[in-house]
């Protein structure tokens, strides 16, 4: 069951508001009275998110036993979670692109039902070969689902409070997916099997596409030409950059490969770039950057995913590796950075509403900042209560963070371009992710002492974290 968009073409026209250029209402669209529906929506647009989230961290703890299970060797393992990274990442801005020519519930709807079939793909796989193949499906759906989740929401809460309290419902969903990952991933290795952390998806995916026929509205489209040479450099180029971050982090950073992989990223991207410049319908109009809370509020998307999931890779090892924490055991000593993430992405909303999404930002970054400083304590014998308050506050400030981040570039971008605006800030988010992991797990294995290594990688992560509080301060509007 895909959800259909079935409305009229948007005519395209935009009007003025306090907040900026926003397109009139389309007919069908829900009025702020209809907050069921509404509600209703958010909830399935999270639901969507959340698989997409939990998905890419709880994988990683089952690698053991999808290897025990399968007995296939270590190349085929780290393909399973590359596959689906450089799937995502790859297809981002083509995801966003579809969402404005084909109608954003339509590409959702398509994207979370080709999600739900890879996942039960992947549950069932015979074999390493065949999951490889259904993850990469897997990133792909994923990467319809994310733009026009964005788009969504923008539609489904027209006003800009509104549109404020809902990214922050969303944030704290995606916030929560991500540090429980790894805890949802254990338990079910553990009490069940590894299987169990792709057949999770079905009974969430199978709730959300049955509420969603009902509860999700459309969005206007865009009629404009396909912008092909776009669409094949911009894959090549976030695919070929993904997967040469991820080789950087096992191969070193000056390895030939790693090297001429940069090149041919570098290559692709520049012919993106000297493409959407000659298109007349571009994919992704570069003016677009000239605004700074665009440019400003994707580099912190890119910033704080680098911080907070580099982080993440680092500590995991340093719990599992150093401390001697099984996989459950490190998921559960991790949770501090989940435990009030609800809570900062609801006050991000509450504050965006009345402010707008530069103090929430501020805020957020900085106490991530101090919060990922603060982790440098963490020694072979330091109790693991001197960690708790660290992790709390780094986690705190990536909730607060990364709503009113998403929400700055979606507000800095015409309404009839927020698909390609969602693709942008989640490309970029994307990117951080792959470089964090590459880069901060570099810096750990480079050293013959992890804990030395352990502790210059959390001062980048924090140095992330402030570079992001410096972009806001000059990019960001009061």
């Amino acid at each position: 069951m895909v959800l259909v968009d079935t409305t009229e073409k948007h005519t395209g026209r935009n009007v003025k508001t306090p907040s900026g250029t926003r397109s009139q209402q389309a007919p069908g669209m829900p009025q702020a009275a209809e907050l069921p529906r509404s509600a209703l929506a958010l909830l399935v647009i999270s639901l969507g998110y959340l698989m997409v989230i939990v998905d890419s961290t709880a994988v990683n703890v089952a690698l053991p036993a999808i290897g025990r299970g399968t007995h296939g060797d270590v190349t085929w393992l780290q393909w399973v979670v590359d596959g689906y990274t450089l799937s995502f990442a790859g297809l981002l801005l083509t995801g966003g692109a579809l969402a404005e020519r084909l109608g954003a519930r339509r590409v959702f709807g398509t994207g979370l039902a080709l999600f739900t079939v890879a996942s039960a793909a992947c549950g069932l796989a015979p074999s390493l070969p065949f999951l490889v193949a259904a993850r990469v499906v897997q990133g792909a759906g994923a990467a319809l689902q994310v733009p026009s989740s964005l788009v969504l929401l923008q539609v489904t809460f027209p006003t800009r409070a509104g549109r404020a309290r809902a990214f922050g419902v969303w944030g704290a969903i995606a916030g929560i997916g991500a540090a429980s990952g790894p805890v949802v991933g254990g338990l079910l290795v553990s009490t069940w099997s590894w299987r169990g952390v792709f057949f999770l998806n079905l009974p969430l995916a199978l709730t959300a596409l049955i509420l969603g026929a009902r509860s999700v509205p459309a969005a206007p489209r865009r009629e404009r030409a396909v912008d092909l040479p776009g669409q094949i450099l911009g894959i090549a180029g976030l695919g070929l950059l993904a997967a040469t971050l991820v080789q950087a982090g096992r191969a070193g950073w000056t390895s030939p490969l790693v090297l001429g992989g940069f090149c041919l990223a570098a290559a692709a991207c520049g012919g993106f770039i000297l493409a959407e410049r000659a298109a007349a319908e571009p994919m992704l109009p570069l003016w677009l950057f000239s605004r700074p809370a665009f440019r400003s509020g994707s580099a912190v998307g890119l910033l704080i995913n680098l911080g907070f999931y580099g982080q993440l890779f680092v500590m995991s090892l340093y719990l599992q590796d150093t401390r001697g924490y099984s996989a459950l055991a490190a998921g559960l000593a991790l949770l501090p950075e989940a435990a009030l993430i609800s809570i900062a992405s609801a006050l991000s909303g509450r504050i965006m509403a009345r402010t707008g999404p530069r103090l929430p930002m501020l805020a957020g970054l900085l106490l991530g900042s101090a919060g990922l400083a603060g982790l440098v304590v963490a020694g072979a014998h330091t109790s693991y209560v001197l960690l708790v308050a660290p992790m709390a506050a780094a986690g705190f400030g990536m909730a607060l963070t990364m709503p009113a981040a998403t929400a700055t570039v979606i507000e800095a971008a015409p309404a009839d371009r927020g698909g390609i605006a969602s693709g942008v800030i989640n490309a970029s988010r994307q990117a951080g992710a792959v470089l964090g992991v590459a880069l901060l797990g570099s810096l750990v294995r480079s050293r013959a002492d992890f804990i030395p290594g352990l502790h210059v990688s959390l001062v980048v992560a924090a140095a992330a974290f402030l570079t992001g509080a410096l972009i806001t301060l000059r990019g960001v509007r009061r």
